[in-house]
């Protein structure tokens, strides 16, 4: 893992034909109250579970996976890490955690043609993401995690589902596939998606203090512009309609 400040570690996404979502950690090491932010694609879990192996933390200091979006990059390989920490919870937001519950895959594949080639690729059954949430998230929480206090925020846009993690003190956010670091943003064009939606999400995020973003892929930055987000979605806007 890449320690990015304290209490907060990177897992970098290892990209095939499918993109891989980075992992995130956060919490402090001492505190034994882990967690981690999504998990990544299908394949990946030993990888992961490696990965933060390697780095001396116990598994049993992972409390939590929280998913910042349930897409196929992002959740692929739960079943993989589930196996590894059988005790941690999920926490997802309500939107797509209703879903996987009904075992409702759409959020996860975004289009039939993806999932019928994921589940030949992968060799995924039909009930593979049909899964227990422990926590629903609203997305309006504070929620104090491994000493360190977050908020929750709901970004629908990408998915309707999707939520930010951000950490006021540190100025960190942690936004899944809602914007990058290259001034790009996340699909709009998915199964729960809605470009509405995807700009107001982005509206919300522009008014945060952000020193260091922390995207679902690509790039990490520290020092970002104040103004990024909000020239991100002047560049976009003209399509978010």
């Amino acid at each position: 893992m890449a320690k990015i400040t304290e209490g907060i570690y990177a897992i970098q996404g290892m990209d095939e034909f499918i993109p891989d979502s980075h992992t995130y950690v956060i919490g402090e090491p001492s505190s034994m109250d882990l967690s981690i932010i999504d998990v990544g694609l299908a394949g990946k879990g030993r990888y992961k579970i490696q990965s933060i192996l390697k780095d001396g933390v116990e598994l049993t200091a992972i409390k939590r996976i929280i998913m910042t979006h349930t897409h196929f990059d992002h959740i692929g390989c739960i079943s993989e890490v589930l196996k590894e920490i059988p005790h941690a919870e999920l926490w997802v937001h309500e939107a797509e955690a209703e879903l996987l519950e009904r075992g409702d895959d759409r959020a996860v594949y975004g289009m039939d043609m993806f999932k019928s080639m994921c589940q030949m690729q992968y060799g995924l059954s039909s009930d593979a993401f049909r899964l227990t949430v422990h926590r629903k998230l609203k997305g309006d929480e504070k929620l104090m995690l491994g000493n360190m206090e977050w908020e929750i925020i709901h970004i629908p846009g990408h998915s309707s589902g999707g939520i930010a993690l951000y950490n006021r003190e540190k100025k960190v956010l942690i936004p899944g596939d809602v914007v990058y670091a290259d001034y790009a943003i996340g699909r709009f064009d998915l199964f729960g998606a809605d470009a509405k939606e995807l700009r107001n999400s982005l509206m919300k995020l522009s008014k945060l203090e952000v020193d260091m973003l922390l995207p679902g892929h690509n790039q990490l930055v520290k020092g970002l512009p104040s103004d990024y987000i909000s020239r991100t979605l002047k560049m976009w806007e003209p399509y978010l309609i």
